[in-house]
């Protein structure tokens, strides 16, 4: 009930990025102004198209469906659907519609008069698929380069990758992105078991406060970050992953074209060792 009270109060005309008031409107709880309307025909589209193109053959098992993408002897130019323009829409349709929903984020997030914490968090997550599919292979010169929609064929991508470079996680930009994935997992966990811990009480006890969830962490590693902060941290880990995530392949090929532990051989050249 609270939040439908609320709704009067933001449910009103302004705050579009573009289209003004055409599509400035709400179907049942959803907001869908003009960005709305570039996620759905995005959306439906590729998906139609990735549908079509499991319909070529020569499977419908959902874990072999591959559609690939063009040659590499295509380079940055357009190719026939059935060899890999398909993937070149559908990479399209893709970008449109995570880019819209995250235009449409910022829409709501504008009638609210909240921050844009939000699509810029989202932003993050867009902009590494987009550093796969587009800026890569836009950097090594060919759409080929660019990783194929399928499970078990993005699977094998992965790996092959990974083989392509011996050793992939001596990359040192994939070692800061796994290190802010766990450690926003072990910042997630323990948020999540902190409040519900204090807001889930044993039966005929009372609720406890924000101050409890303080109090313990001070008590157990002696500093609380607090409410806020917690937030802030999370915030913070989550798209520094993702960024990080974004620049260890960005610099896998365009920028260093050989095995990774290699790339530490500079370490071993320092004239701290004996010998040197």
């Amino acid at each position: 009930m609270a939040t439908l009270s609320f709704e009067r109060k933001y449910r009103v005309r302004g705050g579009t990025l573009i289209g003004g008031d055409l599509f400035d409107f709400w179907f049942g709880p959803f907001y869908v102004g003009f960005f709305g309307v570039t996620t759905i025909f995005f959306s439906v589209l590729g998906t139609l198209l990735l549908v079509w193109g499991a319909a070529q053959g020569p499977t419908w098992n959902l874990w072999q469906i591959n559609i690939a993408p063009p040659d590499l002897s295509y380079g940055l130019n357009f190719a026939p659907l059935a060899e890999g323009g398909l993937w070149q829409i559908v990479t399209i349709c893709a970008v449109g519609a995570f880019g819209s929903w995250a235009l449409r984020q910022a829409e709501i997030s504008r009638k609210l008069g909240m921050g844009m914490h939000i699509p810029w968090a989202y932003g993050a997550a867009v902009l590494a698929y987009v550093t796969l599919v587009v800026f890569r292979p836009m950097l090594l010169g060919a759409w080929g380069h660019g990783f194929p929609y399928g499970i078990f064929s993005h699977l094998d991508w992965v790996s092959n990758v990974g083989y392509q470079y011996l050793h992939f996680h001596y990359n040192p930009a994939h070692m800061i992105a796994i290190t802010f994935f766990f450690t926003n997992c072990l910042a997630l966990a323990m948020h999540g078991s902190l409040i519900l811990s204090v807001t889930n009480p044993k039966k005929g006890e009372t609720v406890k406060t924000s101050e409890h969830e303080n109090v313990f962490f001070r008590d157990l590693v002696g500093y609380s970050i607090g409410a806020v902060g917690i937030h802030r941290l999370g915030l913070f880990l989550a798209v520094s992953a993702a960024i990080w995530s974004a620049i260890c392949i960005i610099i896998s090929g365009p920028f260093w074209t050989k095995g990774w532990p290699e790339w530490w051989s500079w370490w071993l050249n320092l004239p701290i060792w004996p010998g040197a």
